[in-house]
């Protein structure tokens, strides 16, 4: 690739000192060391890595070129639509999860064709807004059969599929919440181990209370899932205390977070996952990143993609937010969506550019990846790369 940049986004000669420091400083060099090779990034002279093997040359004139981006927290499989509910927080109605329910009911409704439609949409149109991994949660079914066969969809277009069982207490069990944690450790983990990767649980007022949650990640944990948690969206709990301690990868929302909270997390090396969209969409009030940083915290931010409390699926236009309203710098909300996302999935092979990278690019129609918060709402990311292979191309068609 000649005349372009790229964003080096934790560089394997400092891999390790970025993400212990995870401070969020991007890094540009110029990309005449780097090269697409068997669906890997390898690094070194051009004429060394690719002597004697046929190629092709791409000039940029001068475009960025970033990692792709690593969305690491969304809830793109349901059915249903929930404009009017956004439309009455705008007019003033405060959010609540109970929503939740309404696309629980859609999403029951609809048929395996129907979930896999949307998903593949809302992973396509992602996917040209730059982003090349997804962790896609379940969630919307509350049900043995329902989050089954969402994780069996979700399976089919990512590696990273995580359960989400514990979202709300569904309809059918809201006079007696207990008896729905017992289906989820005996029945729904059961069904689920071997199809998920992941286990979460929305730890808050109104949805689950701390010591259900620490039963069912105990369960998820014994089934061989890796934990996640939904922790301080809409209270300040003791939820990411919670989190560090019983070994979350990532606590994610993390709206409302005490210095203690946060110096727990910072020793615990727990990843931090904020989501802008969210407070944009609910009005709610957006944390500080700054505060996070300084504490020590390890930051991603990611889409939380949903239809009830923030549907968007873009990350530029999250990262714009981070920016403008959480107080990140560029660099930083580069990095917590590229390298941050990754490490909240415990990826090393995606959400950078070196060695032994799974060669996932984002090429801006833009000199420079500050362009991606410098103009918000413009279509900026040209064409997208996952595993070596051009997956998205936004350039106009003559």
């Amino acid at each position: 690739m000649d005349d372009g940049r790229v964003v080096w986004s934790g560089p394997s000669a400092q891999a390790d000192t970025v993400l212990r420091d995870h401070l969020g400083e991007a890094r540009s060099e110029t990309s005449t060391g780097t090269v697409l090779k068997d669906d890997d990034i390898t690094n070194g002279e051009v004429t060394s890595a690719i002597a004697g093997v046929e190629f092709e040359t791409i000039d940029l004139g001068g475009k960025a070129v970033l990692p792709g981006f690593v969305d690491s927290h969304n809830h793109l499989i349901f059915a249903g639509d929930r404009s009017e509910e956004f439309a009455a927080r705008m007019a003033g109605q405060k959010y609540s999860a109970g929503g939740i329910a309404t696309t629980v009911a859609a999403t029951r409704a609809a048929s395996d064709e129907e979930l896999e439609a949307n998903l593949i949409h809302l992973m396509s149109q992602a996917t040209r807004q730059g982003t090349t991994t997804f962790e896609v949660k379940s969630g919307y079914g509350l049900s043995v059969k329902d989050e089954l066969r969402a994780l069996q969809i979700i399976n089919r277009h990512t590696e990273e599929s995580t359960l989400i069982a514990a979202h709300v207490v569904p309809p059918e069990f809201k006079d007696n919440p207990e008896t729905y944690v017992d289906l989820v450790i005996d029945e729904i983990i059961p069904a689920a181990t071997g199809q998920a990767k992941w286990i979460d649980v929305f730890c808050e007022k109104g949805a689950f209370t701390e010591d259900q949650t620490r039963r069912i990640i105990e369960a998820g944990k014994a089934a061989g899932m890796k934990p996640r948690l939904h922790a301080n969206q809409l209270t300040d709990g003791g939820a990411l205390k919670l989190g560090a301690e019983l070994g979350c990868v990532s606590v994610d929302h993390a709206t409302f977070a005490s210095d203690e909270d946060l110096a727990v997390l910072a020793a615990a090396g727990t990843v931090v996952t904020l989501l802008p969209s969210i407070e944009f969409s609910t009005r709610q009030p957006y944390p500080d990143a700054r505060r996070y940083v300084e504490a020590g915290v390890r930051l991603a931010i990611a889409t939380d993609c949903n239809p009830g409390s923030g549907f968007s699926n873009s990350i530029p236009f999250t990262i714009a937010i981070g920016v403008r309203d959480m107080h990140f710098t560029v660099e930083q909300a580069m990095w917590a969506a590229t390298a941050g996302g990754a490490r909240a999935l415990q990826r090393r092979d995606v959400g950078r550019l070196g060695a032994g990278a799974r060669a996932d690019l984002a090429i801006l129609d833009a000199p420079s990846y500050r362009h991606l918060a410098y103009r918000p709402g413009v279509q900026l990311v040209e064409r997208v790369y996952r595993g070596g292979e051009l997956v998205a191309d936004n350039r106009p068609r003559v």
